[in-house]
């Protein structure tokens, strides 16, 4: 059975205008989101990931702008709202941004005020998306830090951010991104900052949480092995684009784009021989105001076919569907290959 699709992203574009020019950070990105699954998206720094998931919430800021493209919530359904066309300041762009759609920040240090207590910030985060009063809020406040695995909630109310470590405040941030009951929630670099144990602690309760809500997670990292760990499926970005979309198996057992193949070679083994260099990636994700001609990763492929690379851009993986955008995989020569 296949879950309903909670976002479809089409086309998506997003450019940033400035003196030096126009940066295309997003280049057509298209993929979907189902309900009680998650879609990991992976990339190097620099792949327009982060962009993604603030586009999504109409956070992009200025001179940043949204040039084309839909992101279509409830897509087919009689309620079906794009939010690209929605103004990022409108009362129903509100009630979607933390109510339908919940975010994680990246960074758990500095993803909440320090001049409020942890109770006020919930409370505020509950109060905005729900009809109750200030004691129903406080109550659902509690509630959801207990949920959250948080020891002690109702003194941790009054407590402020800088009292807290680092695990606790990240575990903070999902319950505000739990407050409006949302269908969606985007977790962006969930585990960054956090040491490897706290970083399992958070998985495991993205996961339950996951599962008890039916929630469509929305998985941003840079972390192969948390994507090996979370995933149903997975994008792989590069350069504003989705160079590879497939199973999680499939991107891990066989994957078909080159960077993605990069990638995996780029993850330490236990399987490997003491002092052995770890594989690289030769270059570096180049600026989105100077994309190179042709496909964007060809100047630091090792598999590089030729001219074709260098001058012409491979059409882009099918929404919905599995596959790669690469010369490589195209009939003859994926057969060949």
């Amino acid at each position: 059975m296949v879950e309903r699709v909670a976002l479809a992203i089409r086309d998506l574009a997003v450019q940033f205008e400035s003196e030096q020019g126009v940066v295309r950070a997003l280049d057509g990105v298209s993929f979907d989101l189902h309900a009680g699954r998650t879609l990991g998206i992976v990339g190097e720094s620099g792949c327009g990931k982060s962009v993604t998931a603030r586009s999504i919430l109409r956070l992009v800021d200025r001179p940043g702008r949204i040039t084309a493209g839909r992101m279509l919530l409830d897509p087919g359904a009689e309620g079906e709202v794009d939010l690209a066309a929605l103004d990022p300041e409108s009362r129903r762009m509100r009630g979607v941004r933390g109510g339908r759609i919940g975010l994680i920040f990246q960074e758990p240090m500095t993803a909440l005020s320090v001049h409020y207590t942890i109770g006020n910030q919930i409370i505020e985060a509950v109060r905005q998306h729900a009809d109750c009063s200030a004691a129903e809020a406080r109550n659902r406040a509690v509630d959801l830090l207990r949920d959250v695995g948080i020891p002690r909630p109702e003194t941790r109310l009054r407590a402020y951010p800088f009292e807290l470590s680092g695990g606790l405040r990240q575990r903070v941030g999902i319950a505000m991104a739990l407050a409006g009951d949302p269908d969606i929630v985007i977790a962006d670099e969930p585990t960054t900052a956090l040491d490897v144990t706290t970083q399992a602690q958070i998985l495991d309760l993205l996961r339950r949480l996951q599962a008890e809500k039916q929630i469509a997670l929305m998985l941003i990292t840079h972390d192969m092995g948390v994507i090996a760990e979370m995933a149903d499926e997975v994008a792989v970005m590069y350069l504003g684009r989705i160079v590879e979309f497939a199973p999680v198996a499939d991107v891990f057992s066989a994957p078909r784009h080159p960077y993605a193949r990069a990638l995996l070679r780029a993850v330490p083994s236990i399987l490997a021989a003491p002092r052995q260099r770890l594989s690289t990636i030769g270059g570096a994700v180049p600026h989105p105001g100077s994309r190179p001609s042709g496909c964007p990763f060809h100047p630091r492929c090792a598999e590089i076919i030729g001219d074709i690379c260098r001058q012409q851009i491979p059409a882009p993986v099918e929404p919905g569907r599995a596959g790669a955008s690469c010369f490589l995989t195209e009939p003859g020569r994926e057969r060949a290959a």
